[in-house]
């Protein structure tokens, strides 16, 4: 009989590993572009030779993606009292999908409200928790869909926007609504905000449901529509307002840019990524909407052994999930608002001057501005394949590590500051390692 653990001995084995991990990463490589092989798990070897194994063939493989200087995507690290709470998650195992025999999913709709506050979203609005963004786009404009139904049965909804995200394309297609009712709408020039009087011009020769799809902090710039002008044309025109909020939400929490999220409390559906800017673990997002009444009939589990309202699960694609909420609840009631907007602030201060340094160097031209946390740049000499043998090399390097984009017609790289940990200090090392970099 292999060896097996108390659960005390379990815990204190893992958070050993765990904590070797945690104190390595501000220094170790930012990704690995170079690994061996996962090894297969053993069949029984015992506990300390699992965790043995995991050690030394997996542990120092990983990516410093909770780190300071991981750039790429957006992606968040993970705080002490989430990653705390998360362990917790784990430990009570509690099955979010029925509101009986536990506080979880009181819990979990407590922290809903508490963010849909912070947000700026309306107090009416029903939210759940999902696995991330594409989930919570699905639930929107699922959603939508069904909305769109009951205005017309022969006509399927079509979406517009000016610079939707990858997850709303999947999302139609996984709604039934299909990749073919998407329609692109001219951007500003410059920008990857929607242009709002090419919208208009669309939506008036339209005919047939429509939903409009806002981005609140676009993936390549961070730039945002202008949220209140499209809630105005989607009241003219008679759409359904889906805003794509995963990780630009947070412009909520600073004076400075908060009117950017202007008009949000008008949306119908509203999506935000909380393992994102929030820097709790993977998976967690919350999807918004307006109409929970077309949100249970697409989603209800109906069987006798079920319960009815106001279980989670009637709500979501998923019947069982974990107590996602605690991490996010454990973040608010640790920092606050105020303690969550100092890294807010502090990774756009940083996200300036990485573009100030990419400008000032006279090798990179920064596209379509700094609106938020994100750096889109090119090689101001160079095709896509001087841009990705660059990129291959400066990720190499093992101090940084960004992802390649095209903005404008031309091969681009973003850098995406969404960490609590980052620090100024982060931002000279990344700018020397780009220095570094022929």
């Amino acid at each position: 009989m292999p060896d097996l653990p108390s659960f005390d001995q379990a815990i204190a084995a893992a958070s050993k590993l765990a904590a070797a991990h945690l104190a390595n990463l501000p220094q170790r490589r930012v990704a690995q572009m170079q690994r061996a092989a996962a090894p297969a798990p053993p069949d029984g070897g015992g506990f300390d030779a699992a965790l043995a194994l995991l050690a030394e063939r997996v542990a120092p493989w990983l990516s410093a993606s909770p780190g300071p200087r991981y750039l790429g995507f957006v992606t968040g690290g993970v705080t002490p009292e989430a990653l705390a709470a998360d362990w917790l998650v784990s430990t009570w195992d509690q099955n979010v999908s029925n509101a009986i025999g536990s506080i979880a999913a009181e819990l979990e709709s407590v922290t809903v409200a508490a963010y849909a506050q912070v947000f700026g979203i309306a107090a009416g609005m029903h939210g759940q928790f999902v696995s991330g963004a594409t989930a919570a786009n699905l639930v929107g404009l699922v959603t939508a869909r069904e909305w769109a139904a009951r205005k017309t049965a022969d006509q399927r909804a079509t979406v517009f926007a000016g610079a939707a995200h990858s997850s709303i394309l999947k999302a139609m297609a996984i709604a039934g609504i299909g990749r073919g009712q998407y329609r692109a709408v001219a951007t500003l020039p410059g920008r990857t905000a929607v242009d709002t009087a090419a919208l208009e011009a669309a939506l008036q020769q339209h005919r047939g449901p429509a939903i409009v799809v806002a981005s609140a902090g676009e993936v390549n710039t961070g730039d945002f529509d202008d949220i209140d002008a499209l809630a105005s044309l989607a009241e003219r025109y008679d759409a359904w307002l889906h805003v794509d909020g995963a990780f630009g939400l947070f412009a909520s929490l600073l004076p400075t840019l908060s009117a950017r999220l202007r008009g949000l409390e008008r949306a119908h559906s509203v999506t935000v990524d909380l393992h994102k800017w929030l820097n709790v673990p993977y998976d967690s997002a919350i999807a918004y909407t307006s109409r929970p009444d077309l949100q249970r009939e697409i989603f209800a589990a109906s069987s006798a052994y079920l319960g009815s309202d106001p279980d989670p699960l009637h709500f979501t694609p998923e019947n069982s999930r974990r107590l996602r909420a605690l991490p996010a609840w454990m973040v608010m009631a640790t920092r606050g608002r105020a303690g969550i907007a100092e890294w807010v602030a502090a990774n756009c201060a940083q996200a300036q001057a990485l573009a100030e340094g990419l400008a000032a160097s006279g090798r990179f031209d920064v596209l379509g501005g700094v609106h938020l946390n994100i750096v889109c740049f090119a090689l101001k000499e160079g095709d896509a394949a001087a841009r990705d043998a660059w990129l291959q090399a400066l990720n190499a390097g093992g101090e940084v590590f960004m992802t390649p984009t095209q903005l404008f017609g031309r091969a681009a790289v973003r850098a995406a500051f969404s960490n609590w940990s980052t620090t100024q200090a982060d931002v000279a090392r990344i700018l020397a390692a780009i220095a570094a970099t022929p």
